[in-house]
């Protein structure tokens, strides 16, 4: 029959047609901003910066090594390591902009992280009338806890902190081998020690 396949899409078109008026799921119409539609887990805006514990400039993940900054294709993001009364590195930043202005929201800053300090978020309303200070995100708006990291991205936030549990417990065994090393090589000396102290008195022994 001529036309059949025109018939049958005219007939879904109408049936979502007529169904969009009373079916919840086929409703394409929000009426934004008194409603406000969640977005998908795997939904990403602009980067934040994640921290631990309850103190958001102490709990911070960042080292401030500016892998991601070197990566990043527009270059809006900008580091400072903090440094001590002597000048050392502390391996923290003191200044971390991203200019969302520039952000594409690639996520290569997210990929390229050894540390899992920056993930990406959900806030999408971000508008300003001011185009370039309002729009500069600092270190202060960044930094948002591993509470909200759970609450926006659950799955991605347990595989991370699984890592970093598994991370932690390495670093620990390490750690406690190489006091077990030291131990037992301090142990070793005081025993030499005090066998060439006996060698010396029984020598002094024999001579008199």
């Amino acid at each position: 029959m001529t036309g059949k396949g025109i018939i049958k899409g005219m007939a879904v078109t109408a049936k979502n047609f007529v169904q969009s008026y009373y079916k919840r799921d086929r409703l394409t119409t929000i009426q934004y901003p008194e409603e406000k539609q969640a977005p998908e887990e795997n939904y990403r805006n602009f980067p934040f910066l994640v921290f631990d514990g309850q103190n958001d400039e102490e709990g911070l993940r960042c080292t401030a090594c500016k892998i991601c900054e070197k990566e990043c294709p527009p270059q809006c993001i900008y580091i400072v390591m903090q440094r001590d009364e002597n000048g050392k590195a502390t391996k923290h930043p003191k200044v971390f902009d991203i200019d969302i202005s520039v952000c594409m929201s690639c996520q290569i800053c997210v990929e390229v992280c050894p540390f899992e300090s920056i993930k990406m978020d959900k806030v999408y309303e971000l508008s300003a009338r001011e185009r370039f200070d309002q729009l500069l995100l600092r270190k202060d708006d960044l930094a948002k806890s591993n509470e909200y990291f759970h609450e926006i991205r659950p799955s991605e936030a347990a595989v991370v902190d699984a890592a970093l549990a598994e991370q932690a417990e390495a670093a620990a065994k390490k750690k406690a081998a190489a006091e077990a090393r030291k131990a037992a090589k301090a142990a070793e000396a005081v025993a030499r020690k005090e066998a060439a102290a006996e060698e010396d008195q029984s020598d002094g022994k024999a001579a008199e």
